[in-house]
């Protein structure tokens, strides 16, 4: 492990995903500082003496291109000159708005000057609970790039720590499938309900999943977990 990763940033660290990568790093041995909303105020001082960091954007941020642009000055002004930054897969989907705030996010991140990496993470497995009847507003039976949050973890801790990964935009799913196969091999039955309809940004993600799941493969993944 390069010495200049012994101390990794991670913006958003106290939610699933950061826990996730967090629970990597210091699997790997990393001295990890987990960062939240508290520390954004004064953040580069919270990402001082840090050799890499690990953006993640709250979940349907309203302005996701504002959050990276003060994290990439806050990383600047601190001297941390290792960024991957935590995208989605098919980020540039006009249908759904919270999609297209991460690829304008990755243009900034391509031109920040930093030494960055990007990952875009299929659907989490986690976001389906299995352990009784499933209820989507969007089809069962349309493609997904499911990915595992372990997994996640251990793609981000990979390329934080490892060479050869600057420059790179790597796809990530543990599983091809579509909701009903994985309800079938959960035993439960899965049921299509109409959109509640409480969010537009949400809304326009689940028409589009109704009409095109979100496939992404998982050759990726495998390469960068050292499987198959």
């Amino acid at each position: 492990m390069s010495a200049s990763v012994q101390r990794v940033a991670v913006l958003g660290g106290h939610g699933k995903t950061g826990r996730a990568v967090c629970d990597a790093l210091a699997g790997r041995g990393v001295d990890v500082v987990a960062l939240g909303r508290s520390d954004w105020p004064d953040l580069a001082a919270a990402v001082a003496g840090c050799g890499a960091a690990y953006v993640i954007a709250p979940n349907l941020h309203p302005d996701e291109l504002a959050y990276v642009r003060t994290a990439l000055a806050a990383l600047a002004r601190a001297g941390v000159g290792r960024l991957v930054y935590h995208s989605v897969a098919s980020p540039y989907a006009p249908a759904m708005p919270h999609h297209l705030g991460k690829a304008a996010s990755e243009d900034v991140v391509r031109r920040s000057g930093l030494d960055w990496t990007i990952l875009q993470p299929g659907a989490y497995l986690q976001n389906l609970d299995l352990t009784g009847q499933l209820e989507l507003p969007y089809s069962p039976d349309v493609p997904f790039g499911f990915l595992d949050l372990a997994d996640l973890g251990r793609a981000a801790a990979t390329v934080l720590t490892e060479e050869g990964h600057v420059g790179a935009t790597y796809e990530l799913a543990t599983r091809v499938a579509t909701v009903r196969e994985l309800a079938d091999e959960a035993g439960v039955a899965v049921t299509r309900v109409p959109d509640p309809g409480t969010d537009p940004w949400l809304s326009a993600m689940f028409a589009y999943y109704d009409a095109h799941g979100l496939p992404a493969g998982t050759r990726v993944l495998e390469a960068l977990l050292g499987r198959g």
